[in-house]
């Protein structure tokens, strides 16, 4: 298994802390937003800034270590489960995001029945639904912490 500094190396980039750091948290925490991670490298690197994170973040997707994911409602979110082609589940609750391999097919596993001369190199699909959490919650009459944080606030 090759370790993160050598991933780096490998792909062209200067090894920094905060690129190590933020390796770390994302390979912790998939489907993490720059906000969620400017928070977790604040113990390990307190004066990294969200400039810099976001500037990390850019170097890590285009670098391809790190993939970028846009739920629709949602900010950006990374992980680093990069070398396939997987999709989405999105709790419409909570926010809760799960990987959800492919079920037919290679990647991109999805063949569209006409490219308009496009050559297709993926293909993304978001499932939404209710977590189990959500679910169990919902049917005690208990709101979860993370739904109370997922509410719209009133105009």
């Amino acid at each position: 298994m090759v370790d993160d500094t050598e991933l780096l190396r490998g792909a062209g980039l200067r090894v920094t802390a905060p690129r190590l750091a933020a390796l770390r948290a994302i390979e912790t925490h998939p489907h993490t937003t720059a906000d969620d991670l400017v928070t977790a490298l604040a113990a390990e690197l307190p004066t990294t800034s969200h400039q810099a994170v976001y500037g990390v973040l850019a170097a890590l997707t285009g670098a391809g270590l790190v993939r970028r994911i846009e739920p629709a409602g949602s900010p950006a979110r990374y992980e680093r489960r990069t070398g396939d082609n997987h999709h989405h589940i999105v709790c419409t609750m909570c926010g809760a995001i799960g990987d959800v391999d492919c079920a037919v097919g290679h990647a991109p596993c999805l063949t569209p029945s006409e490219t308009h001369g496009f050559a297709v190199t993926t293909a993304e699909v978001t499932y939404w639904g209710i977590c189990a959490q959500c679910a169990a919650a919902e049917q005690s009459g208990v709101e979860t912490d993370a739904v109370a944080a997922n509410r719209p606030e009133p105009s």
